[in-house]
């Protein structure tokens, strides 16, 4: 096995545990690289299947290129997807002018509340990784929140020895993190080896691209000539900005994400 079959074969076992413990689960897909990625890694564990839903939090302010390569793939796949919105608040006008904290806690965080609740949802296979953000670093594999699907980052369970809490306790809710070892250039090799296919926003076009994709009026493409994987690649041995630089949350202020993820997001 390679570097890349070893960090693969962790997350398969990690999904099918997930699986195996918890009767109503769901995969959230952003459809960005990450999400994207494991829900590859999803259809490998169960011979090209999703054999549970997969759910999109739609804010309506997402590029129109990740809603067609969300319904494109969509179905190819097979998936059975749910498609999860804060209509009320998206009515009343809600948005980035509104401040990003308040607009990121309806449009994503209560929006995901309210599809965990009317889906009757026990846990969430999530596409984070430890090494795209300081807050997601004090993730566990499998994170448990509150019947409020809160997260107290200041109580997680110890993981040695590659054993997880994978037992709920009571009315708990579990977010399960199966890419949390991997790196964002692990990620990209991998998506290289495995021909996974993902939003054209990633790679370069008039010398900018997205290194990282969410709603249209909070990212901004970076300078970059990458307009290949192999390039791509190349360009994160050598980089020194940050993958969210164009993220606008992670401008402001520093607890800011922890705020958002201790109160349900994702």
């Amino acid at each position: 096995m390679d570097y890349l079959d070893e960090l693969e074969s962790k997350s398969i076992y990690i999904i099918r545990e997930a699986y195996k413990q918890f009767k109503d689960i769901a995969a959230l897909w952003s459809i960005g690289k990450d999400s994207t990625t494991l829900v590859w890694l999803i259809r490998k564990a169960f011979y090209g299947k999703v054999p549970f839903p997969v759910v999109h939090i739609d804010t309506s302010y997402k590029f129109e290129e990740i809603y067609e390569f969300r319904d494109k793939w969509a179905k190819k796949w097979n998936l059975k997807l749910i498609v999860g919105r804060n209509e009320e608040a998206i009515k009343a006008g809600m948005g980035p002018h509104m401040g990003k904290l308040q607009c990121c806690t309806a449009l994503k965080t209560e929006a995901l509340k309210m599809t965990i609740d009317k889906y009757g949802f026990k846990a969430l296979l999530l596409g984070i990784r430890r090494d795209e953000h300081g807050i997601r670093a004090k993730e566990r594999y499998f994170s448990p929140r509150n019947r409020e699907f809160q997260w107290n980052y200041k109580d997680q369970p110890p993981e040695l020895w590659d054993q997880y809490k994978s037992k709920q306790e009571g009315e708990e809710h579990i977010r399960v993190h199966p890419l949390l070892h991997w790196t964002e250039l692990d990620i990209w090799q991998y998506i290289k080896r495995e021909n996974i296919p993902v939003v054209e926003l990633y790679f370069a076009k008039n010398g900018k691209r997205y290194r990282s994709i969410g709603c249209k009026p909070c990212c901004s493409p970076i300078p970059s000539d990458a307009d290949t994987i192999d390039k791509i690649i190349e360009e994160l041995k050598t980089t020194n900005i940050s993958e969210r630089a164009g993220r606008a949350q992670d401008k402001e202020r520093a607890y800011m994400m922890q705020k958002l993820r201790a109160l349900g997001y994702m």
